[in-house]
């Protein structure tokens, strides 16, 4: 989903919080874990994360937030920050208010999909458009076959344009994908892009096999079986309404309420409407092989989807069936964030270690940031691990320098050099990379690789990027960037 950019200020809000401890229904209890995390690391997770937020609170421009985890088959932490209203002073609260989780809605779309898969009415192996009533043209004789969908593989262009500014101009979803086919830019199946419209194209499927609305086969097959009775596809109306948690931007010291976004043209990539708890009971379905008081998925086909399918980088993490890979061991880590333009989300599961967290901010331009920031500090301090050892080995001279542009963008658009990351030297095994007008610090592990120094809490994670050669183009890739590759332009 896309993101507003705005500008960075301070604002300060005020803290509430409201912690449940849930447990786990009988057919679900008991999953074994080869993890087991320190007692100290889960019973100082509330001071952590309070501390945390009451800083966010007054230095990130933040006006809401919710912070969920689930360990065990509990939900052991679940509060709100700041507000859901500000102008009525309505507290954030992870059981009641509706947040927007934005492409965090994709994993439903997936596990929507792959629920036909298990039942032999959709094949992966087979032409998309033998589930569709229009056709997606081929590419150099080419064509997209189902599970090029799963891993971002279509070899779409990815095109704004997915949101409108009242529910007057909503199209129906088939209509809304006959009209808005992007172009094929590559075959399918060569490189990970992210892409919203084939995201779309799997919640299509759905309706299509199932003869269901996307919106209700989700509601009937995933939210009502694992008693997420405040989650929807639809745009929320009545008691759910009223508890829609408002998006903000920050102007002149300011909150500035934001009008209601529209997503429904185009909602398995990104309209979910839910709580941060309804969201830990989708966790513990996928923590536990997909079941969680109902079952959605058979356990084989929830372990499936935690694989890792393809890469675009070697050696880094890359893509399951619709998760991003976000550590490959120590231990193993999946999920998915999600930003539209006024909230930004992120879900992690550690299947090994039975633990999974989902947070939901909306506010200024540092609310983004924030989210990151907690995702990361939770990941270090649960998880923590230690920098690489340094390149100490001949100097084969700097990886290559220069401009470096993503494979996910509009191709029919000239590229504004703006966008590129820049990549240069800091003297002997150190890159300056420039993303926006924000530079990193990067010092050399491997021949090719380079970790972050920046920007990283104690134990991590720790950012990597290789440099390498494939199909005769210089590639660079980002292990917290699974779903693009760069190439190099100048």
């Amino acid at each position: 989903m896309q993101k507003r950019a705005r500008k960075m200020i301070f604002a300060s809000a005020v803290l509430g919080s409201a912690l449940a401890a849930v447990p786990l229904p009988a057919a679900a209890a008991g999953q074994p874990t080869s993890i087991q995390l320190a007692p100290d690391r889960i019973t100082t997770l509330p001071a952590f994360i309070d501390g945390l937020l009451a800083q966010q609170l007054i230095s990130r421009e933040v006006a809401g937030a919710t912070v969920t985890v689930v360990h065990q088959g509990r939900i052991i932490f679940s509060r709100g920050y700041g507000w859901q209203d500000v102008t009525r002073r309505i507290p954030m609260d992870p059981a009641r208010s509706l947040i927007r989780p934005g492409s965090v809605s994709k994993l439903v779309t997936w596990t929507a999909l792959m629920q036909l898969v298990e039942q032999g009415r959709v094949d992966l192996h087979a032409d998309i458009n033998k589930y569709l009533d229009f056709t997606i043209p081929d590419h150099n004789g080419q064509k997209i076959l189902v599970h090029h969908l799963l891993d971002h593989r279509p070899g779409f262009e990815d095109r704004g344009g997915i949101t409108v500014k009242d529910p007057s101009s909503y199209l129906p979803l088939a209509q809304w994908m006959r009209r808005n086919i992007p172009n094929r830019v590559r075959p399918a199946g060569v490189e990970t892009a992210y892409s919203n419209y084939g995201s779309a194209l799997a919640g299509y499927i759905v309706e299509r096999v199932s003869g269901q609305k996307f919106e209700d086969y989700a509601q009937a097959n995933i939210f009502r079986p694992l008693g997420m009775t405040r989650s929807t596809f639809m745009d929320p109306s009545g008691a759910l309404l009223a508890d829609r948690a408002h998006g903000y931007k920050f102007e002149k010291g300011r909150f500035v309420e934001q009008p209601m976004e529209y997503y429904q043209n185009i909602a398995p990539a990104g309209s979910i409407f839910a709580t941060s708890n309804d969201m830990a009971q989708f966790m513990m379905a996928h923590l536990h092989n997909g079941t969680y008081g109902g079952q959605i998925l058979k356990p084989e086909t929830a372990r499936m989807m935690r694989q890792t399918r393809s890469a675009n980088t070697p050696g880094f993490p890359g893509f399951g069936a619709g998760f991003f890979v976000f550590r490959d061991a120590g231990p193993r880590l999946v999920g998915h964030g999600g930003n539209t333009t006024d909230f930004h989300s992120q879900m992690v599961l550690a299947p090994e270690a039975d633990l999974g967290f989902f947070t939901s901010y909306t506010g200024g331009v540092g609310s983004y940031a924030a989210r990151t920031e907690l995702t990361n500090a939770l990941i270090g301090r649960l998880f923590p691990l230690v920098p690489a050892a340094r390149w100490t080995g001949a100097d084969a001279g700097p990886s290559p320098l220069g401009a470096w542009r993503s494979n996910r963008r509009d191709y029919s658009k000239t590229p504004d050099p703006k966008n590129d990351v820049k990549v240069a030297a800091a003297g002997p095994y150190a890159l300056t990379i420039r993303t926006g007008t924000v530079d990193s610090h990067w010092q050399q592990i491997a021949p090719d690789t380079y970790e972050a120094v920046a920007y990283t809490p104690p134990g991590g994670p720790y950012d990597r990027v290789k440099f390498f050669n494939q199909d005769g183009e210089a590639r660079m890739g980002f292990a917290s960037q699974p779903h693009v590759t760069y190439r190099l332009v100048r």
